[in-house]
């Protein structure tokens, strides 16, 4: 299995796959041509954003050179064929979204189990590159999320990577949600004992051969600090 936990594949504005960090030239030594592709949603149930989403995806991996023998979603409409459609599929493409709405729909499927010994190539977006992980950190994003005593930020992931991703640092790192601080007031106290990936879009961890880089800008907060690791360009083993 060959993974790209990306933060986004995209640049904010942008309709085309960003080629930043090697990111074009690994995807196309990993996927072949045509692949069948498989794109796996955030909620099951918004079944209009899922299919804007997908195509949106689908188009801009057209434009940069690959192509597909069958281009499937997997969501809510037709979660009882999730079996046959992983299985079936080269390319696993994660959708980013609501990490714990994702991370439902994962578990409700068997996502996990469905995966064991997949040997294809997988693209995680966003909260598809977060519940990616053997154990998800997953930070409260939406309102009233960050001061709800019953809010889990420890979630059972898919076991792809060791690694917790924050995403979107470029966009989300002034952020404040709930009178707090996504940061300094959230994920830096929520690192005691644990590490995290915090990625701007266009970075990248890969993972193939039982080996795991960082593509690209990043920074990494572990046990209550904060601090950039890696820059544009820079390769980092794991």
């Amino acid at each position: 299995m060959t993974c790209f936990f990306t933060s986004s594949p995209f640049l904010p504005g942008e309709a085309d796959l960003c080629g930043a960090n090697g990111f074009l030239h690994e995807l196309h030594l990993a996927v072949p041509y045509p692949c069948r592709a498989v794109y796996v949603c955030s909620d099951p149930d918004s079944w209009e954003d899922t299919d804007t989403y997908a195509a949106a995806n689908g188009e801009a991996l057209e434009r940069a050179g690959f192509s597909f023998s069958s281009y499937d979603v997997l969501d809510g409409r037709n979660g009882e064929d999730a079996a046959s459609l992983i299985q079936n599929a080269q390319l696993i493409i994660l959708a980013g979204g609501h990490v714990p709405t994702q991370n439902a729909f994962f578990q409700e499927i068997g996502l996990r189990e469905l995966m064991q010994g997949y040997d294809g190539v997988v693209i995680g977006i966003s909260a598809g590159s977060m519940n990616s992980a053997d154990v998800v950190y997953s930070h409260p994003e939406l309102e009233g999320e960050a001061v709800d005593p019953d809010y889990e930020r420890f979630l059972p992931g898919l076991g792809l990577t060791q690694c917790n991703i924050i995403p979107h640092y470029n966009t989300v790192h002034d952020d404040v949600l709930d009178g707090l601080g996504l940061f300094e007031d959230i994920a830096i106290p929520d690192s005691m004992g644990h590490t995290f990936y915090v990625l701007p879009d266009g970075s990248y961890i890969l993972s193939k051969d039982g080996r795991e880089e960082l593509h690209g800008e990043a920074y990494v907060i572990h046990d209550g600090e904060m601090e950039q690791v890696a820059s544009d360009e820079d390769v980092l083993p794991l």
